[in-house]
């Protein structure tokens, strides 16, 4: 060890006393590095940004509907009362079959009229969503198919800018609705625009019957293990299929792993910028490289006096890639520290949109130590090579 600290305090000395020629050297690594930290930091605290907000949502449901590219769409058409069909096939499973609609109606307050989006709810909630004020639509509201609503924030300030949502009605397709809830907008205002900002909800029994009879958009299952997904999705099929034919086709989509394919894309457009900034790290190398050897031509004299009083080719070998290992982690912690100021504020940008983002900043710090190490070490076997392999004869003789 303390051989190791006396051959570190040589190349500080030695590179310090080229410390311009340092500092231009360091520069493509401080640049390589700060991309990389940048693209990959932003990247990763993104995903998990959006990973968390979609997590508030709650468990995630498989989505049955027919298929469109069917012979006979109108065949699979989903009825109404498939809901109870389906959840009688599913009796052994943990599960909430949900009938869903999804319409633009005219919805009144006073003089205020609107069409927002009518979606159906139940009374399961699994979700971390909050409320500003009220409550969420309870089972007993769809048992007794009542006519209550839950708004979002947004509608709450258009119609009722000056009082209290809860506990005033609304107009909505000419029947009135006590407004009993009011959801606290999703942090992420991207989340919001994709999930909507302007939206009622009204159980879904009271939609069918006092809203719009026609059969559902689809049906929502919701599987509180979600290893038994795959499982559920065929049962469902199989029992849809039983009452509208075997030629009744239908798409079962699991918005897990629509998620999940999202949270990929993201991961490998990180990874891909990632690389191209690599290339900077290459470009960085190579200009470490030929500093190195023109160091080792400058020192030729001292390594044939270092080797005539004794010193190994190890000794010579090891103090040339103490340097160039020395002058990679200068630049690469330096570019580490611009790249996590970057990542900083990007997060700070993106998280109004994106919802709450968590940095990584462990796997940033070990990312950029072993890319410097990596490259001061890669690029800097060479120069110490060449370095201990002279004769110190020839050497003592330059």
């Amino acid at each position: 060890m303390t051989r190791l600290l006396a051959y570190l305090d040589e190349a500080i000395a030695s590179l310090w006393r080229n410390r311009m020629r340092s500092a231009l050297t360091m520069l493509g690594m401080i640049i390589g590095s700060a991309s990389i930290i940048a693209v990959f930091g932003i990247s990763r605290a993104a995903t998990s940004g959006i990973a968390s907000t979609f997590t508030s949502f709650g468990t995630f449901p498989i989505i049955v509907q027919p298929d469109p590219a069917q012979d006979y769409p109108a065949l699979a058409q989903i009825q109404y009362r498939d809901t109870s069909t389906v959840a009688n096939a599913l009796q052994g499973f943990d599960v909430y079959v949900i009938p869903e609609w999804n319409r633009t109606l005219l919805t009144t307050f006073g003089s205020v009229r609107d069409y927002p989006t009518i979606v159906t709810n139940s009374g399961f909630h699994d979700d971390g969503l909050a409320m500003q004020e009220g409550r969420k639509i309870s089972q007993q509201d769809v048992d007794s198919a009542a006519h209550v609503a839950v708004i979002t924030a947004d509608l709450a300030a258009e119609y009722f800018p000056n009082e209290q949502a809860v506990g005033n009605d609304l107009r909505i397709n000419g029947g009135r609705y006590r407004v009993v809830g009011v959801y606290a907008n999703v942090k992420g205002s991207f989340l919001n625009a994709l999930v909507g900002s302007s939206t009622v909800a009204v159980p879904y029994t009271t939609f069918h019957r006092d809203m719009d009879p026609s059969p559902p958009d689809y049906l929502m299952v919701v599987a509180v293990n979600q290893q038994q997904v795959d499982q559920v999705g065929q049962i469902t099929v199989n029992a849809l299929q039983h009452v509208h034919g075997a030629r009744a086709k239908y798409i079962v989509q699991n918005t897990a792993d629509t998620i999940k394919a999202f949270e990929n894309v993201l991961n490998i457009v990180g990874v891909g910028l990632s690389v191209i900034g690599g290339v900077a790290l290459v470009v960085a190398g190579i200009g470490i490289m030929n500093i190195m050897l023109v160091s080792v031509t400058e020192r030729t004299r001292e390594i044939g006096i270092r080797k005539a009083v004794g010193a190994s080719r190890g000794d010579i070998a090891l103090q040339f890639l103490m340097e160039s290992i020395v002058l990679s982690l200068l630049g690469g912690g330096t570019g580490m520290g611009i790249g996590i100021l970057v990542v900083v504020g990007g997060a700070a940008l993106l998280s109004p949109q994106l919802g709450e983002m968590l940095i990584p900043y462990v796997l940033i710090v070990s990312l950029a130590l072993a890319f410097s190490i990596l490259v001061g070490t890669l690029f800097g076997t060479y120069p110490a090579l060449r370095a201990a392999q002279l004769d110190p004869i020839e050497a003592l003789r330059t």
